[in-house]
């Protein structure tokens, strides 16, 4: 996903220890029933359930047509016109609900940002939650940037600082503050309050990060702007982060226009909030308030990104993909729109497509390692393990000695290589991804479990292993490695144990499954073995042509034993360790 692949901070906007407060403040709603048997609104819930918004919105909206006056189905029609960010779709649906008289959370969101959109900020200064309101929070910092609409300065301040008063919502309410301050040009004001560690502002977004640079950068200090962004990003920046450390460096003043005027201060509550519901509350409903600020402030770019990211979570590609493709050719965060566009792709099964996006992105920004990691990536999962090879070459020419993506970077070149017989190159890549960091459990089980299946080094195979499973005793796939080195090295009974673990995590995995039947037939157990071959046989994907599990292997194996089967192969008969 796209918010992965930029460079972002490790605190969030709100730390998920007061996410639950931030939950309560903006008081989700239970959703409205529509009573309804209608064909039209069965069809709506359907699509609704599987995210398809634009079915939903025009089965609920024939389903009003023949019931007007039913509130669930408002309610429905507003939530699928908003997540697909036609707010003004929504607008008639909202204004309706509101003159019957009837309260509801969505159709307020539309009706705020239509207020917001034509200047009118008296409005927000009379809200009560009790009355019909957004939420408290929402409610809040609204009203703040309401007050500045209207020139009251103080009081706007005075209603931040009680919305900062509320436990857990402090540093998201000094953000706003902060922003009001900056906007109306008192950068020191704006300053102070990121100095004070007591507001925990110090590392709390990207754009607050942003916004401080762009206020240090106003008052003349341009040195602490660098020093800042380099503490909260490390030393490597993205293109974006690179376009506003440049001008720094150069000594140029940054503009500030994080917020440029009242509407782009409203925007900015509404994107807060659906930042911090990401991955705390069902993405739909984060997805709405991001497409407020969106529709407040079309050029908010990170508003576009996580609505792209979030509608790609939902599995609504296509839709994804347009919305990575709002963001203009010229923005400096270009580069993530692109990244995240083809992932979108690659889930949607277009995987030549995000293939072109990519070679084209490598070409836009030859020195971007991310941009050749994410191709490798892509090729290695399409089996172009040649195209892979190259392209994390890319990556790794470009890469930091020391940085922390360079082990991966390696690992992941290294299974290539595996893939194309290079094992030479193969060993050498893991080895070097293990010499930066050592105890990754990932790197320690596919080279340990490489060495066993070459029978090479196997009692530093099994160290390997056994420290991966130590580090991660959940993953069948790990634990199946120890069970397989053990079987490698004849200690039959020890590895009877970890391959049955391995078989509770990984039920249906058809090659753990062979491997039970073959730890199995080692210590005396026929039947069982041949039980679950029969069981592995049937969990293979005889379309997967590059399947581990072979098939025809497993069928010999119930027709004449293991035994047999290895000495047709030419290979060691079954011997316990340090036994006949």
């Amino acid at each position: 996903m796209v918010q992965q692949k930029r460079q972002v901070l490790v605190k969030s906007l709100v730390r998920r220890a007061a996410a639950a407060l931030v939950l309560a403040a903006i008081a989700l709603p239970a959703p409205l029933v529509a009573q309804s048997g209608t064909g039209g609104y069965l069809a709506g819930r359907h699509a609704l359930f599987e995210s398809d918004f634009d079915q939903a919105a025009s089965y609920f909206t024939r389903a009003l047509s023949r019931d007007p006056g039913n509130a669930g189905l408002m309610e429905n029609v507003i939530v699928s016109q908003l997540a697909l960010g036609r707010i003004q779709r929504a607008l008639p649906v909202a204004e309706k609900m509101e003159a019957d008289g009837l309260r509801n959370q969505a159709a307020r969101m539309v009706i705020a940002a239509d207020r917001i959109k034509r200047g009118e900020f008296a409005p927000f200064l009379e809200a009560d939650n009790d009355a019909g309101g957004i939420g408290p929070l929402v409610d809040g910092l609204l009203a703040g940037w309401a007050y500045m609409g209207t020139g009251s300065v103080a009081q706007a301040l005075e209603r931040f600082d009680q919305v900062a008063k509320e436990n857990g919502l402090r540093s998201f309410a000094l953000y706003h503050k902060a922003l009001a301050l900056a906007m109306v040009g008192d950068f020191e004001g704006a300053e102070a309050l990121y100095a004070d560690r007591r507001s925990g502002l110090s590392g709390l977004s990207r754009r607050a990060v942003i916004a401080r640079a762009q206020i240090l950068s106003q008052l003349g200090r341009n040195d602490e702007a660098l020093e800042m962004m380099t503490d909260a990003f490390g030393a490597g920046f993205d293109p974006g982060l690179t376009a506003v450390a440049d001008q720094l460096a150069a000594g140029g003043q940054l503009p500030f226009d994080l917020v440029g005027d009242v509407s782009d201060g409203m925007a900015e509550v509404f994107f807060s909030v659906g930042a911090a519901l990401k991955g705390e509350a069902a993405d739909d409903y984060a997805l709405i308030y991001v497409r407020i600020a969106s529709y407040l402030r079309p050029d908010h770019i990170d508003a576009l990104l996580l609505s792209a990211d979030l509608l790609d979570g939902l599995g609504q590609y296509d839709l994804a993909v347009e919305t990575y493709k709002q963001v203009p050719v010229g923005s400096p965060d270009r580069h993530a729109a692109e990244l995240g566009r083809a992932d979108a792709l690659r889930r949607a099964d277009k995987p030549n497509a995000a293939i072109e996006v990519l070679e084209q992105l490598a070409r836009d920004y030859p020195t971007l390692p991310m941009v050749h990691n994410a191709l490798g990536d892509l090729l290695r999962q399409q089996e172009d393990y040649k195209g892979a090879v190259a392209a994390y070459d890319k990556a790794l020419e470009y890469t930091e000695e020391g940085a922390p993506s360079q082990w991966f970077i390696l690992y992941a070149r290294g299974i290539s290589h595996e893939r194309l017989d290079q094992w030479p190159e193969a060993e050498a890549d893991f080895r070097r991804a293990l010499e930066l960091n050592p105890d990754q459990p990932q790197v320690l089980n596919y080279l340990g479990y490489s060495l066993v299946e070459k029978q090479e080094k196997l009692d530093e195979a099994l160290d390997m292993i056994e420290r991966a499973v130590a580090a991660r005793p959940d993953s069948g796939f790990i634990v199946d490695s120890l069970g397989w080195v053990l079987f490698r090295l004849g200690r039959y009974q020890e590895a009877v144990s970890h391959m049955e673990t391995a078989v509770e995590l990984m039920p249906v995995d058809p090659v753990v499954t062979d491997h039970l039947g073959d730890v199995y037939w080692a210590v005396g157990r026929q039947r069982e073995a041949e039980f679950q071959w029969r069981r592995a046989l049937s969990f293979i994907d005889l379309d997967d042509a590059d399947g581990e599990a072979d098939p025809d292997r497993i069928r010999r194996k119930l027709a004449v034993g293991l035994d047999t089967v290895l000495a047709e192969e030419g290979a060691a008969p079954l011997k316990v360790a340090n036994g006949d």
